[in-house]
């Protein structure tokens, strides 16, 4: 997965957030656009958008960006810096099984998880599917356990990207038509009727949708959030082939020649890329 793009209406707010807060670094700040990340992998693109406005809770759109910590060290330090700068922003905590994860919402209301992954031998499959749950996680344990004093001293420590994207959908089975069927993820988990996870690779999940906010919303109207989901394929190769998939099935692209580029059912930008 690649970065997120959020439209805002307030940019400095913003960074503000996802640097001091997360700590992610400003990797690129030209105009009314910031990148933050680690390192060279950006993960959030700030667009400053002030003439939009805030859509609905119940609107298509994004749940959550999740950002993955490369060791649970380097996710306390995150999640001790948010719960410090700014506690309010602090919504729950779950141990997933795959994952331990903190959740939190920025200040114009985007979600942001924070997690980390255990082993993919930790991880067990069952008859094709992920078993995953959501157990109590207790934050003041796990930082106790994993917060050291190099974390607290310099916070941006150890490596962080996308790991997944979920979203805000009208209906579940709009949701696997195009992102199994036509798109080319592998389903990974159903709650019949609520939530679809998918992924690549043998992931537990690079995006998912749900509609426990949004069943029935249409297609989504210019507004606050979302931008774009940027999904990285390995060669230029993979990039044509899913180009010829998604015409195969009749969904309008946009080439320019690096990207190709689409929406999804409900309006929600999905740019691809080849990592080489």
């Amino acid at each position: 997965m690649g970065p997120v793009t959020l439209k805002v209406a307030d940019v400095d707010t913003m960074t503000a957030y996802y640097r001091d807060g997360v700590h992610l670094e400003v990797l690129d700040q030209s105009g009314p656009r910031v990148v933050l990340g680690r390192g060279t992998t950006p993960v959030v693109v700030l667009e400053h958008a002030p003439e939009l406005r805030h859509a609905s809770p119940r609107d298509a759109g994004l749940f959550h960006t999740a950002i993955l910590f490369d060791s649970e060290e380097a996710l306390a330090a995150s999640v001790y810096s948010v719960a410090t700068k700014y506690p309010s922003t602090f919504t729950g905590s779950s141990d997933h099984l795959v994952s331990k994860a903190f959740y939190f919402s920025d200040p114009e209301g985007n979600g942001v998880e924070l997690y980390w992954d255990r082993e993919r031998s930790a991880w067990s499959w069952v008859h094709g599917q992920i078993e995953m749950s959501t157990l109590y996680l207790d934050p003041n344990a796990f930082l106790q356990e994993n917060l050291t004093e190099r974390a607290i001293e310099a916070p941006s420590i150890g490596g962080a990207q996308v790991g997944h994207v979920h979203l805000q959908v009208g209906d579940i089975e709009s949701a696997r038509e195009f992102y199994v069927k036509q798109l080319g993820f592998e389903q990974t988990i159903e709650i019949p009727g609520s939530a679809l996870f998918v992924s690549a690779g043998g992931y537990h999940h690079h995006m998912a949708m749900n509609v426990w906010n949004s069943r029935g919303a249409g297609p989504r109207l210019p507004a606050l959030g979302l931008g774009s989901v940027d999904i990285e394929v390995p060669s230029n190769d993979d990039l044509g082939a899913v180009s010829e998939r998604l015409s195969h099935f009749g969904i309008a692209t946009r080439n320019d020649g690096q990207t190709v580029s689409f929406d999804d059912p409900w309006a929600n930008l999905i740019t691809l890329s080849a990592a080489n």
